[in-house]
């Protein structure tokens, strides 16, 4: 009991201190699932709303295989991006294995289903409750897409969000990709992993409680976004 308590202390210590290496793991960590986040945002959103406006053969197959892709494994997403860009590997030329370019491709290829699957279905949804209307005005399937996507801004921050708190609490493809490389390609989750092992329980436990801060304030964004949306829709009415 006495040694949870000195780990707890020692915990608090390094964030109230701001200690360097605590920092220089956080900041990482924040980095790499944000540029993943945006990437996959990017890329998401467009697909989904193409998936959700635009109907052609082997419709109903590819969304299928993307509603399984949302339940991926990041290892099997690691080992994948590890086997593109080794030596022996297509994009092996780019030498950026090991480093946090690779972490950043690798949690975007995790996140693109996500997002691609929960844009489309927002978009398919919002098509049936208010499509007829947009196309009576002479808006095609497409044009309303993208005017619901505006629409529905506060669910899509949802999405994002969403994305982002998976980016950032996963780590099997940063740790597969990224090698664990200390003041290289740390972060939070791997780091974790690896203090444990080695018994610096302080350290662990200090980005853990960073951690569960960072999903936290996810979580109060989501909430926050879906009040926001249900203001809006309710001063509509």
């Amino acid at each position: 009991m006495s040694a949870f308590v000195d780990s707890v202390r020692t915990a608090a210590a390094l964030i109230a201190n701001a200690d360097a290496a605590l920092l220089q793991v956080v900041g990482l960590s924040l980095q790499v699932s944000g540029t993943a986040t945006v990437l996959g945002a990017l890329l998401g959103l467009a697909a989904g709303a193409g998936l959700a406006a635009v109907r052609f053969p082997g419709h109903r197959a590819v969304v299928l295989a993307l509603n399984t892709l949302l339940a991926l494994p990041p290892v099997v997403v690691g080992l994948t991006v590890y086997l593109l860009l080794s030596r022996s590997g297509p994009l092996g030329s780019w030498g950026i294995l090991f480093t946090p370019t690779a972490m950043v491709i690798a949690q975007t290829v995790l996140v693109l289903p996500l997002v691609t699957a929960l844009t489309r279905q927002l978009v398919a949804d919002a098509l049936r409750g208010n499509g007829e209307q947009l196309r009576s005005m002479g808006a095609g399937r497409a044009t309303s897409a993208v005017l619901l996507l505006v629409h529905e801004r506060a669910s899509l921050l949802t999405i994002v969000l969403t994305a982002f708190g998976r980016a950032i609490s996963e780590v099997g493809a940063v740790m597969i990709v990224g090698g664990n490389i200390d003041g290289v390609t740390r972060v939070m989750t791997t780091t974790i992993a690896l203090e444990t092992s080695k018994g610096d329980l302080p350290l662990a436990l200090a980005l853990g409680i960073v951690l569960l801060g960072v999903v936290a304030a996810i979580n109060l964004a989501i909430a926050g976004a879906r009040q926001l949306q249900a203001g809006q829709e309710g001063g509509a009415r």
